[in-house]
């Protein structure tokens, strides 16, 4: 068979994403407004971009393991109490599902870095102050963000390193 030097269409889109590490969990990270909102097209996206399912997820961006195998869809809040909600899928590597029924805390800790780099969340340099529900001692004069898991209420906190810049797409 001869190379006729033209390559044959594939149906892709481009869909921005980050990969982040969180802790001991990797996972590739969007912002909710770039997936599709039918619940079942996105999840066709989701595993099509982590590669799923396939033993070794070698076509997409999945790790081939439970703790590599991980997405996080971010957004602005829907709820007063909340800057930006967070749902975690668990993504199947050699069946094709995308699970929401459980949490990643090593992922949720970078909920914030992703949502600053995204410009969900404003930066005061040297720190941005990321609070939840729990009351805490440190006092910051940093603008602050919450960020919540959708599918529960609960909320995470953390203070971080932050410098001002233009919010910038990552991928």
């Amino acid at each position: 068979m001869q190379d006729s030097g033209v390559r044959a269409r594939v149906n892709q889109s481009r869909i921005p994403c980050a990969i982040l590490r969180g802790g001991t969990s990797k996972g590739v990270f969007f912002h909710e407004g770039d997936l599709p909102r039918d619940p079942q097209a996105r999840d066709r996206v989701l595993l099509a971009a982590m590669g799923s399912p396939d033993p070794r997820q070698i076509d997409g961006l999945g790790g081939a393991d439970n703790l590599t195998s991980k997405i996080v869809i971010v957004g602005p809040s829907t709820r007063a109490d909340a800057d930006v909600d967070y749902t975690f899928g668990q993504v199947g590597i050699d069946l094709p599902y995308v699970s929401y029924t459980a949490n990643c805390g090593n992922l949720s800790a970078a909920v914030g870095a992703f949502a600053i780099e995204e410009g969900l969340v404003p930066t005061v340099a040297p720190v941005t102050r990321v609070p939840s529900t729990i009351p805490t001692r440190a006092s910051c004069s940093s603008p602050t963000c919450r960020w919540r898991m959708a599918r529960r209420p609960s909320r995470v906190s953390a203070r971080l390193p932050a410098y001002p810049v233009p919010p910038r797409r990552l991928c």
